[in-house]
């Protein structure tokens, strides 16, 4: 069970990475998360596969929903820490002021949306308070963890339920 989670969990993992490297280096603010979410769930399609193997490598045809679930979740959290690994590398060293321009085009945006100055600058503060939470290493892994995270749980969870199968 441990060589296909690990071994799927890096290939999504990686699968992720790469993708969000992409989206970061060539994709614009406004489009970022569209392609950002479609890199995350295309990566997450490991996941199935994943199970997929386990069931017919090591069950011999046969699992139950809660081993695949498990197999799944595993493999979207190591897929999950890979994700977050990249992004810290990419913030820190190839993005250094990412969080900057983030708030400067969330207040573009605002501005031109036709925001009152009040909702301006209550979103600033709060956009200013990410910035300074942003800045701890534990609250930025969690905040970037949670990014791909939900959508790992889903996919381990309806992969499970499609690929339970028990010998009749």
């Amino acid at each position: 069970m441990k060589q296909t989670i690990l071994r799927y969990g890096l290939l999504s993992g990686i699968t992720a990475a790469v993708l969000m490297i992409m989206t970061a280096l060539f994709v614009d603010f406004d489009h970022g998360a569209y392609f950002g979410f479609a890199g995350i769930f295309l990566s997450m399609l490991f996941i199935f596969f994943g199970i997929r193997s386990y069931r017919e490598q090591v069950g011999n045809g046969e699992l139950s929903f809660g081993k695949g679930f498990q197999i799944g979740l595993l493999i979207a959290i190591i897929s999950c820490v890979c994700y977050v690994l990249a992004w810290m590398f990419v913030s820190d060293w190839m993005m250094p002021d990412f969080m900057e321009q983030y708030v400067q085009h969330t207040m573009t945006k605002m501005q031109e949306s036709g925001a009152s100055a009040l909702e301006i600058e209550k979103a600033n503060k709060e956009m200013e308070h990410l910035k300074e939470m942003y800045k701890n290493p534990l609250v930025k892994f969690g905040l970037t963890f949670i990014e791909p995270f939900p959508v790992g749980f889903f996919v381990a969870l309806v992969s499970a339920l499609i690929l339970k199968k028990r010998d009749s």
